[in-house]
Formats: C-alpha cells, sequence, structure tokens
C-alpha cells in the first residue's frame, strides 16, 4: 500500500477548537494534516485514521474491523446531522429511565 500524498497545514489551538468540525472533515476528505500551535509553539498534529494507519501503526486489526463493519452498515455515510440528532434521541430516551 503506497502512502498518500498529504498536505500539512499550521493552525492555533483557538482556530482549532472553533472550527474542530471542519478540520475533522478537511482531515479525513481532503487527508490534510494540521499542526496545532499554542502560543507560537507546536503542539499536536492531526491526521486522518487512514493515515494514521497506512503511515505510522500499520494495519491495527481491530480498527481494520471497525471500519469494515462500519462501511458493510453504510454508517460511513451518515451525516453530522443524523448522528446528533441519534445522540439527541437516545440522551432523551435515557432520561426517561
Amino acid at each position: 500500500m503506497e502512502p498518500k500524498k498529504h498536505i500539512t497545514k499550521i493552525i492555533d489551538a483557538l482556530s482549532f477548537r472553533t472550527h474542530l468540525g471542519e478540520i475533522m472533515e478537511e482531515t479525513e476528505k481532503k487527508n490534510i494534516r494540521y499542526l496545532v500551535s499554542r502560543r507560537g509553539k507546536p503542539k499536536m498534529i492531526t491526521l486522518s485514521v487512514e493515515d494514521y494507519l497506512r503511515n505510522l501503526a500499520g494495519e491495527d486489526e481491530l480498527l481494520v474491523t471497525i471500519q469494515a463493519g462500519a462501511k458493510e452498515l453504510g454508517l460511513d455515510q451518515i451525516t453530522d446531522e443524523e448522528i446528533n440528532a441519534e445522540i439527541l434521541s437516545y440522551r432523551k430516551e435515557d432520561k426517561k429511565i
């Protein structure tokens, strides 16, 4: 498996926190890595699970199994809105108990 090209963007911690959803989307869909800094000092790097498995960890059996199961069930096609609605529904049910 040949590594995909990736782009690394530098972002400050405050912007990272306020744009986390967008960053997660770009990290996964566009294979972009983010170097997060605080007060000008690099603190962490974000990368997609696929990028992590391919370039750093090799294929972890558990993550590969989870990803394959999610794709088989079509869970990789669920929108953020659908996920949030499901969480909200669960929380409402949980409070009734």
